[in-house]
């Protein structure tokens, strides 16, 4: 069969490598002309684990382990460390591993089959599903007609808006926004990634391998703006945080008006009744975006593609019933994994300074061996 993918994140990659193992024609198409970008550390935790040893991934993720987060201590407003993040209550398990997005896209990639096409660049502007197939026009202006197509292109998915409708329908704001962007000429002097919080707020930095990334979100209800607007997106970053001072705030807000791929949007889920319609389906946050306040949205993406891939291979002749057990395996994974987005926001950053005040207390008495 003929599969176009929309999509070349973890999801997209991961599902072009299944499908391309079960012998399919694979076309991945991505609208950004490279991969990765400015983007945090993954986990990839629990089912996840056993998804990625099935794909033969699981020895080189292990090699690529990183301790980022582990790293990470909360500070005061003159830089002193009042308390650590505690790690063992974000794991699912000790088994969870961490690793750089940057690196499991490129084991992804470099596992694509060659008769996988990635197109960079690229992207769909009109889908029409009929009978036979699903006509495709691009953004290029090309056309071409596919078996079946697959939305892996993230929370604002195009394949989603054409084939079951806008965003809103699907959008559910958890109340923060996030924003990361590259800090070129910070050289850290300890192994320690510092996070300062005030009301409502929380600024720091990132280091792991040689990459470093400021790090803001805050609280605010929803923000009706173009998530292609660079400049809109650095405005308001640079206004949530007007005014404050204290550390080293301007100076990283100022790293990200600089920075010409920053990255910023909403701390949202996708919450759908169901992923498929006819001939298309959808997988990772395109279907089911648990928030990065979860840390579980690559976990998502990798069980998600492998029971897609899997359905499809156990049903080859009853798409129907392929969607169905594709949704029946996935749907508990992803009710699990985006119930433990709320924490993640109290966690970072609490909306008085009583709460955050109480939050450092309450980390800075835990036992030793509880660390």
């Amino acid at each position: 069969m003929r599969f176009l993918i929309s999509g070349a994140g973890v999801a997209g990659l991961s599902t072009a490598v299944n499908l391309d193992a079960d012998g399919h024609d694979v076309t991945i198409v991505e609208r950004a002309e490279h991969l990765g970008g400015n983007a945090p550390p993954i986990d990839i935790r629990g089912d996840a684990l056993d998804v990625a040893d099935k794909m033969g991934l699981l020895g080189q993720i292990r090699e690529r382990r990183i301790d980022m987060t582990q790293r990470v201590q909360f500070i005061d407003r003159d830089g002193t460390v009042v308390a650590e993040l505690p790690v063992d209550e974000i794991n699912d398990s000790p088994d969870d591993i961490e690793i750089a997005r940057d690196d499991i896209t490129n084991l992804l990639r470099d596992r694509l089959g060659s008769s996988t096409e990635l197109r960079l660049g690229e992207s769909i502007a009109e889908l029409d599903d009929g009978e036979s197939g699903v006509d495709v026009r691009f953004s290029s202006g090309t056309v071409d007609r596919y078996d079946l197509v697959v939305g892996a292109d993230g929370m604002h998915s195009a394949v989603r808006r054409l084939t079951f409708g806008p965003e809103r329908l699907f959008l559910h704001h958890l109340g923060f926004y996030t924003a990361m962007a590259r800090l070129p000429g910070y050289h850290p002097s300890d192994r320690i990634n510092p996070m300062y919080s005030f009301p409502g707020h929380i600024v720091g930095i990132m280091s792991y391998n040689k990459k470093t990334l400021a790090f803001f979100m805050f609280r605010s209800s929803w923000i009706d703006y173009d998530y292609h607007d660079l400049a809109i997106k650095k405005r308001i970053l640079a206004d949530a945080f007007a005014g404050h001072h204290e550390w080293r705030v301007p100076e990283l807000v100022d790293a990200a008006v600089q920075d010409t791929h920053l990255y910023f949007d909403s701390e949202s889920q996708i919450k759908m009744p169901g992923w498929h319609n006819g001939r298309v389906a959808l997988v990772g946050d395109a279907a089911y975006c648990a928030s990065t306040l979860s840390g579980r949205g690559t976990s998502l993406a990798l069980t998600g593609a492998w029971f897609l891939a899997k359905a499809l291979r156990e049903h080859p002749g009853d798409l129907g019933q392929a969607w169905e057990q594709y949704e029946r395996d996935q749907r508990p994974h992803v009710i699990r994994h985006q119930a433990t987005a709320a924490p993640g926001g109290e966690l970072l950053a609490p909306a008085t300074q009583d709460e955050i005040d109480t939050r450092n207390r309450g980390l800075a008495a835990r036992p030793a061996d509880e660390e």
